[in-house]
């Protein structure tokens, strides 16, 4: 079948809008008709130079739709369910036979390779060129986009479909820090480096989970603003110099628990150190080159940890509905955090979401 999609073929962040020609689904696959798609600053990552994402692909990870038909052997969903796409696992490590899908043993080629498992794609361009797709198992900056059994979770058809993309992997990557990971009781407190998508749904997170002081810092007044009106209890302007002992005056001997969201070294530096005993700080993202970060181990040593934490350490199957329950029970409005764009204007959207100016861009898609 002939879909629209953008294809990124350099590093400008410029897709192409294109007509392809999509294969499939084959067995144990799903084709899915995209309403609407979040944009995530993954998506900004893999799109612009020293990503490892092969070109020419088609991005796109947060993508809410509508089945239209299924492949081989799969039973998890049918035509016509409505369906949020998220990152896709192999079900067969030890972290999947463990319900810890976010910590696949494979989750780097699932995500980045851009291929099918036999290195085939199901996308080609107008001259017949293959077209690399299956990024994080979807692809779905495009009308149309195959999905792997894995990782399609059904939702409740009564929630508003065109909303839901996020919760696939920006949404439930801070909301699962916090409840997934931490597992945060009432009366723990907590600090958020940077309050984008990640950092404001952590926050919404913690108010559910009964957090005694939530404390956020970030350079956009707008942004700590919205984190107030969301649940924060004190705000903090990022600027040059450290926030440590801004932190550390709000909440008297550390918080429980402290999560980063930017990559950002010396920030999350920041956020280990606010931490009291026996306190935790999460990242959920880092620098592409690898960069190492020091450590006080003297800090440590009263019991504080520090762990990586992907997609909310969340298992999207009971994880997402649960996220949908929130949201139509009033409790975790993250469409406050949402601006819709149409398909053509992908790299506004991008433009935006870097200024600052949307927090959570979703981009409604191609006809």
């Amino acid at each position: 079948m002939q879909i629209t999609a953008a294809v990124f073929r350099d590093d400008t962040l410029h897709p192409k809008i294109e007509k392809l020609t999509l294969s499939g689904p084959g067995a144990g696959e799903v084709l899915v008709r995209i309403v609407a798609t979040g944009v995530c600053h993954t998506d900004m990552k893999c799109g612009s130079a020293g990503s490892p994402v092969p070109r020419p692909v088609v991005l796109g990870h947060e993508g809410a739709g509508v089945v239209q038909a299924v492949g081989a052997g799969v039973t998890k969903v049918a035509p016509g369910d409505h369906v949020v796409l998220t990152f896709g696992s192999c079900g067969h490590c030890r972290s999947c036979q463990e319900a810890e899908p976010a910590y696949c043993w494979h989750q780097f080629p699932l995500t980045f390779a851009c291929t099918r498992a036999d290195g085939s794609s199901y996308l080609h361009d107008a001259e017949g060129a293959a077209v690399h797709g299956d990024f994080f198992s979807q692809s779905s900056f495009a009308s149309h986009a195959i999905a792997r059994e894995r990782n399609v979770v059904k939702v409740r058809k009564d929630a508003p479909l065109e909303l839901l993309g996020p919760l696939g992997c920006g949404i439930q990557t801070g909301a699962g820090a916090i409840l997934n990971d931490f597992k945060m009781k009432p009366g723990q407190s907590l600090a958020v480096f940077g309050v984008g998508a990640l950092g404001l749904s952590a926050v919404m997170a913690a108010r559910i989970a009964g957090a005694s002081k939530i404390v956020v810092v970030d350079r956009h007044a707008s942004r700590l603003s919205l984190a107030m009106e969301l649940g924060a209890d004190e705000a903090i302007a990022a600027g040059s110099a450290p926030v440590t002992e801004d932190v550390l005056n709000a909440v008297p001997g550390g918080v429980d628990f402290a999560l980063d969201t930017t990559g950002v070294l010396p920030v999350m530096r920041q956020a280990m150190d606010v931490l009291a005993p026996r306190g935790n700080c999460g990242f959920v993202t880092s620098p592409w080159n690898g960069a190492e970060l020091s450590i006080s181990v003297r800090h440590l040593l009263l019991g504080r940890k520090v762990r990586g934490i992907i997609e909310g350490n969340s298992n999207p199957d009971v994880f997402i509905p649960q996220l949908v329950d929130f949201y139509m029970d009033g409790r975790f409005p993250f469409d406050r955090l949402v601006k819709f764009y149409d398909f053509a204007d992908l790299a506004k959207a991008f433009h935006d979401s870097e200024e600052g100016l949307t927090v959570k861009p979703v981009l409604r898609a191609a006809a």
